[in-house]
């Protein structure tokens, strides 16, 4: 029966693999470059009492809800590997279990929802064969994931970078992905449109990593339950233990099990949550273009608010080791270290820099939702109607500014409260310092809308190179100090050319110099906007 159910699968994955050949090259790039590229850096820092300093930082236990724990007990025996797998294998794997699950939600109950699916199955192709074949995708493509990481990693030869630690570390991002298949397949016949099981997925995955913050702190014993916790607690690099994997693998094959078999009995297009009912008459607020933008992207709001305050709080809860790890080593002395400014100034103005960046994506990701909507047929109506296109494009504008300045006050003010919280009582930083900090940085969020709006208008299929750019600025910005890069290079990024406060003065001119030209950026969009032909997939 199930020979039947997925026979001639392996024609589609040979299709989805020329398909997909373009994504799943930038896939293993950016992934794997981000889990494996860095050990060169972490080379440096652990160069004097570099590592010492990091193994007394990562004691607190913010940032061991963070980034999990490690098994080393001593400052002396947090070597690079130790460091490297501590700090980086637990974000690389959510990453890989992140892009698993959209690739997976998205060919599945997503090609349904778009009708391929009831055209590949009118061929004779087993009725369960799309979905096996984008299961063997998947995690084929883990698997070329974790052999290019191990590989990269050991090409760099550091000490204590062990092969069998590389590839450890390899195979846990590797596996990481892997649980995601399992997770987005399982949901995709579960939730009733391939956006819920997409958000279900990506939820799931948000609440084991709270789940696990917690016992990592109180019970680290409990965490090795949570399947999350598979994905770090093989420590690579120390303990080496790959039992964790072997749970993993256990609990995937499961997981797909129930998938397939609950796919066998449902409908095509249907799931076995039922879609919500809707009210018999809508509420005022989506009778208005903003009301309607803005439930579109209340739940992309709400969730990366959060995000920045916790992001903001575990910067701020490092304030209270830092004077002995920014000293303990050279390389991150030069990063946030400057002559005639105090330690939390200096250390203030560089990550307020860093949460900036982190704040632009969010209404970056609010513009683009809207070409989003416009692809996906779901404003076509509208586009019908009286309301013009100058009320779309501004409104959806505003509520991306309005969401940066909102991004900016709570990460700023996360930061803040719980820095000045930590900090002795020598401290001369007050709550507003921190504030005009994060608020100095405002051009740059509104040159990112500009840019944005820009493309939405011109070319938005383009969209996505903002966020190219934007990871190009903030590598320029966070490097600058240990990089000997000409000052014309330095100044191709956007907030290179804002003073960072409070180490630097605020200079009004640049301030409205950036601002005017974000405001003619977000104008010429709307040109391109009003005069281009609507993007509507058939």
């Amino acid at each position: 029966m199930l020979k039947e159910n997925i026979a001639r699968w392996e024609i589609l994955f040979i299709q989805y693999l020329k398909r997909d050949w373009k994504k799943i090259i930038f896939w293993i790039l950016g992934v794997g470059l981000f889990s494996a590229a860095y050990v060169p850096a972490f080379v440096e820092i652990a160069k004097g009492d570099g590592a010492r300093g990091m193994y007394e930082v990562m004691q607190n236990p913010a940032m061991t809800a963070m980034v999990g724990p490690t098994p080393v007990e001593t400052g002396s025996e947090y070597t690079v590997g130790a460091m490297y797998a501590h700090t980086m294998v637990l974000f690389c794997g959510l990453i890989a279990m992140a892009v698993s699950m959209l690739h997976v939600a998205g060919h599945t109950r997503g090609e349904e929802e778009d009708g391929l699916t009831e055209l590949i199955r009118s061929f004779q192709i087993g009725r369960q064969a799309n979905s096996f074949a984008v299961t063997v995708e998947t995690v084929f493509i883990n698997i070329l994931l974790a052999l290019f990481i191990g590989g990269v990693m050991v090409s760099f030869g550091a000490d204590t970078i062990t092969t069998e630690g590389s590839f450890l570390f390899a195979a846990t991002v590797g596996a990481a992905g892997i649980i995601g298949i399992a997770i987005a397949l399982l949901l995709a016949q579960i939730m009733p449109t391939a956006a819920g099981a997409k958000g279900a997925s990506l939820g799931l995955m948000g609440l084991m990593y709270i789940i696990r913050a917690g016992t990592d702190v109180s019970n680290v014993d409990l965490s090795m339950v949570n399947p999350l916790g598979w994905t770090y607690l093989t420590n690579p690099f120390t303990e080496n233990n790959g039992m964790p994997l072997l749970y993993a693998f256990l609990f995937t094959g499961a997981l797909v099990l129930i998938a397939y078999t609950l796919e066998g009995s449902r409908d095509m297009g249907a799931g076995y949550l039922p879609r919500r009912e809707g009210r018999g008459k809508a509420k005022e607020s989506l009778l208005s273009v903003q009301g309607l933008l803005l439930r579109i992207n209340k739940g992309l709001v709400i969730s990366w608010l959060v995000a920045f305050v916790l992001l903001g709080a575990a910067y701020g809860s490092i304030y209270g080791d830092m004077q002995a790890f920014i000293e303990s080593n050279e390389l991150i002395s030069q990063m946030f270290l400057h002559s005639e400014v105090s330690l939390e100034e200096s250390f203030t103005s560089t990550i307020m820099m860093v949460l900036i960046i982190l704040v632009s994506i969010l209404p970056i990701a609010m513009v683009n939702k809207l070409y989003a909507s416009e692809n996906g047929l779901y404003l076509s109506q509208l586009y019908a109607t009286k309301v013009t296109r100058a009320r779309f494009y501004w409104t959806n504008i505003a509520l991306a500014t309005a969401a940066g300045i909102l991004g900016i006050l709570v990460a700023a003010g996360g930061l803040g409260i719980t820095a000045i919280t930590v900090m002795d009582q020598n401290n001369t930083m007050e709550i507003m310092d921190f504030l005009a900090a994060g608020f100095n940085f405002l051009p740059s969020v509104l040159f990112f809308i500009g840019f944005s709006a820009l493309l939405l208008g011109w070319v938005p299929k383009l969209g996505k190179l903002v966020y190219v750019y934007l990871i190009y600025s903030f590598f320029l910005n966070y490097f600058e100090g240990i990089l000997d890069l000409p000052e014309w290079f330095l100044n191709t990024a956007v907030q290179s050319w804002i003073p960072r406060m409070p180490m630097e003065s605020f200079e009004l001119i640049t301030f409205t110099v950036l601002t005017l030209i974000s405001l003619s950026f977000m104008g010429i969009g709307y040109i391109g906007y009003k005069g281009r032909d609507l993007d509507e997939r058939a």
